[in-house]
């Protein structure tokens, strides 16, 4: 049995977070006594975590960056639980786990999960300075996609073990169970007629998931005659420049924000086709794993991993960042329902057989008991080379 311990910088909102999250659930359901600890308060609903054998939820309670009470209350933590693994998501609960770990003299291998491939700003860039070392110190560094691996090793970014573990999702959880009669019904509580083509987004209205490029290719797909509408399934600081940008180009009746919903399944399955067109941060989208388990083709950005889980024309399109034009001609060919159901069932297929939840927790639990029975593995010559 194994006794990790997933660390975060928070809970429970953010996809590193929720990923952190389905492990420690799914590891608990099979036998093993996972526990959570979480750096800062965020302040959310925790009911999501669903601990058991033992499993306990801590929050360190930091005030701030690197608050050395809280590692002090970390490493007696470990020190009472004794984990086999520690498992961190990102560089900040990366360096929580090295530090605790050191304080508390448990040997214990420490694992790190990365979530993202490209950093915004100059101060990330010198934190990553510092980050990089603690990297080298783990034992095994997850990437969640193949082109984050390469990107991220030609900066100098590795361990002394590497994994590329795809995202997946619940399978049994998003598939599209609602019949036609309920999702009309909601089409219609949200003003949607039948006719219409919907293309949903589910993310919060942050910039750089630009859902302002959704509202100006809804602009110029009704121009072409296409009645597109969107659903933007979420909340954010963005919402105000959205609504202002609809209004500018006169479809503010044909841009709908549901809000914050804890459930989008039956939102994204009311949609024709689902869009991420973010430019900045999207490394392998749990969202656009979602929408294609529920049977919905995406349009996605050329970002992150966008390539490895959509296949251009058979389910789903990709376009260039940014290219509104490439956008808007991508999601007019989806106006097309039969192509977009036939699209709709392959992405579905591809997330049945690649990128589901349990896949994904086989390949985690077998990477564990590896970490906790095998000794520390040699840096290969090929990665020391970056």
């Amino acid at each position: 049995m194994l006794r990790p311990v997933f660390v975060t910088s928070s809970l429970p909102h953010g996809g590193a977070e929720r990923h952190s999250i389905a492990l420690m659930n799914r590891l608990a359901e099979r036998g093993h006594e996972c526990h959570a600890v979480y750096i800062m308060d965020s302040g959310g609903p925790l009911d999501s975590v669903w601990l058991r054998n033992g499993g306990t939820l801590r929050c360190l309670g930091a005030a701030r960056y690197l608050d050395r009470r809280a590692v002090a209350d970390f490493a007696a933590h470990i020190c009472r639980i004794r984990p086999s693994v520690v498992v961190a998501a990102n560089p900040f609960a990366l360096m929580y786990s090295r530090l605790a770990l050191r304080g508390s003299g448990v040997r214990a291998p420490l694992a790190v999960t990365f979530h993202t491939t490209r950093l915004p700003g100059v101060k990330e860039w010198l934190q990553m300075l510092y980050y990089r070392p603690l990297f080298w110190s783990a034992e095994c560094l997850v990437f969640v996609c193949e082109t984050q691996r390469r990107y991220w090793l030609r900066r100098g970014v590795f361990a002394r073990r590497l994994e590329v573990i795809h995202n997946g999702v619940d399978t049994d959880r998003f598939h599209d169970r609602w019949s036609a009669q309920q999702r009309g019904r909601l089409r219609g509580a949200l003003g949607f007629a039948d006719a219409d083509f919907v293309i949903g987004i589910a993310a919060f209205l942050r910039r750089e998931k630009n859902h302002v490029q959704l509202v100006e290719a809804v602009a110029r797909l009704r121009e072409r005659g296409i009645p597109a509408r969107a659903l933007m399934i979420g909340e954010g600081e963005m919402r105000a420049a959205i609504e202002a940008r609809a209004r500018e180009l006169m479809v503010e009746r044909s841009v709908v924000i549901t809000g914050l919903r804890h459930e989008v399944g039956p939102y994204l399955a009311i949609c024709d086709v689902v869009a991420l067109c973010s430019d900045a941060v999207e490394t392998f989208s749990l969202a656009a794993l979602e929408a294609m388990a529920l049977g919905r083709p995406v349009v996605h950005s050329e970002i992150g991993g966008a390539a490895e889980m959509i296949r251009p024309g058979d389910n789903g399109f990709l376009f260039p960042v940014g290219d509104t034009r490439a956008f808007v001609d991508r999601l007019a060919s989806l106006a097309d329902r039969q192509l977009s159901r036939r699209m709709g069932s392959r992405a579905r297929a591809l997330v049945e057989s690649r990128f589901s939840e349990r896949a994904m927790v086989d390949r985690y639990e077998r990477l564990l008991l590896e970490l906790c029975g095998a000794g520390p593995c040699a840096v290969p010559a090929s990665i020391r080379s970056f």
